[in-house]
């Protein structure tokens, strides 16, 4: 028995139980993994924390970085120092921006795509975007459709593609207009999605983002279940809910289901929930993004001038970052890679071509690292997917309204559910908040 179940233990989950608990409810988390963090998951390379999963934070991005001062986990600045290299036709080439360096024709271009994509968020709703002006339209179409449709260049797109890979896990075919834009209004528009400095990628902990985590669940105990997967959850005639697991059943008042919104889906709800729910859940996939780590005694690109962060047209690293330790070592360079190619290799391959990549940016250095490691959350067993869901065209008119509507006592958070920095740590903590506070309500006014 328990006043409130949530499912799923990442950071919407252990933040909407850590709300609920210092108000005064008795609330049980059940999670099917055997660890909390969600899409959050930090290990050792070479002796140095590094992230599986969700890494940066930055400026605006309040809820998170209040929550990690709370727990006594600081930020430390991303690497910036220096030039960052793009590997683009064939040539490698340095910059010191945002955008890279292109011919101008190609800069203009890039710049005039960004206006009229920007320009469109403005019009776009975060809250209800099914009923902005021309939500159908913005909706019916791909965000690739789009660039075709206002005449991007090759250049512009690939950038695009680039941006699409690293945000959504998926190619911009396969996400809706509508969700781009109102994705990117929700983050204060492109260029702070996208910057270092100033942007979303300014800072990271130095011991992980999952202590976060682990310190939200030493705070609730033994209130946090692992190795428990929910199968079914079902509605008495009295309202109570009955949390149904492996391991055990928990009966409450009211459920906060923390999970992405794909991955309900697998859970049987008794009776149904209706139509509209399961819909959602079977139209609203999870993107698939992986990453690769190599360690060297030193950051040795340092010592180039630098910065470790780089883009590449060649796959299947496309985005790399510097997260060193310091100029001492050991160096780390983290690269995002694309699932298509890279996911479906034996472990021996992927090492070659992710190494292969780094060196094509780095040098020859970049060949002989001390250590590697590289994680596929697509090919994961349990709830695979990430880093957030890929919502293609059509989802947001038809099914966007149930996303976090609750019904008969079940409530809905996760990062996707988030009117503010969706997708990213700090949606997922604001919505944990949002949900504890409309259970809270709920449960007062049922006395």
């Amino acid at each position: 028995m328990a006043d409130v179940v949530v499912v799923g233990a990442g950071f919407a989950g252990l933040t909407a139980a850590r709300e609920l608990t210092r108000a005064g409810h008795d609330v049980v988390v059940v999670e099917g993994r055997d660890r909390v963090g969600g899409r959050s998951y930090t290990v050792e390379l070479a002796g140095v924390p590094v992230d599986l999963g969700a890494t940066f934070v930055g400026p605006t991005q309040d809820a998170v970085l209040r929550l990690a001062a709370e727990l006594g986990c600081e930020p430390v600045p991303t690497y910036g120092q220096g030039k960052n290299l793009i590997r683009w036709r064939g040539r490698v080439r340095s910059y010191r921006s945002t955008i890279p360096r292109l011919s101008v024709l190609e800069l203009l271009d890039v710049s005039r795509i960004q206006w009229r994509f920007e320009r469109i968020c403005r019009k776009v709703s975060v809250s209800e975007p099914w009923n902005s002006p021309a939500a159908e339209q913005l909706d019916s179409m791909s965000l690739d459709r789009w660039l075709r449709s206002v005449h991007a260049g090759a250049s512009a797109r690939e950038l695009m593609a680039i941006m699409a890979r690293v945000t959504w896990g998926a190619e911009p075919d396969a996400v809706s207009l509508l969700h781009a834009v109102r994705y990117v209004k929700a983050a204060g528009g492109l260029g702070r999605m996208l910057d270092v400095e100033g942007g979303a990628q300014q800072d990271r902990f130095a011991a992980g983002t999952q202590q976060i985590a682990v310190r939200m669940a030493e705070e609730l105990g033994d209130r946090v279940r692992l190795g428990a997967p929910v199968r079914r959850i079902s509605t008495a005639a009295d309202g109570t809910l009955t949390v149904a697991t492996d391991v055990a059943e928990i009966a409450a008042a009211a459920v906060v289901v923390a999970v992405p919104p794909a991955h309900r889906a697998g859970i049987e709800f008794d009776p149904p929930l209706p139509p509209g729910y399961d819909m959602l859940a079977r139209h609203w996939p999870q993107g698939r993004l992986s990453k690769a780590y190599a360690a060297y005694d030193t950051p040795f690109w340092r010592r180039d001038g630098c910065s470790g962060e780089a883009l590449s047209d060649e796959g299947p690293v496309f985005i790399t970052f510097d997260v060193s330790p310091g100029d001492a070592g050991p160096g780390v360079l983290l690269g995002f890679t694309d699932a298509r190619t890279f996911d479906p290799l034996p472990a021996d391959r992927r090492r070659e071509v992710a190494l292969a990549g780094f060196a094509g940016l780095f040098g020859e250095a970049a060949h002989r690292p001390v250590a590697y490691l590289d994680h596929c959350w697509g090919a994961e067993d349990f709830a695979p997917g990430g880093p957030t869901a890929a919502v293609p065209p059509g989802a947001w008119t038809e099914h966007g309204r149930w996303l976090r509507q609750p019904v008969n006592g079940i409530h809905w958070a996760g990062t996707e559910t988030a009117d503010v920095w969706t997708g990213f740590l700090d949606g997922a903590v604001r919505s944990g908040l949002r949900a504890a506070a409309d259970v809270h309500q709920e449960l007062a006014r049922r006395g």
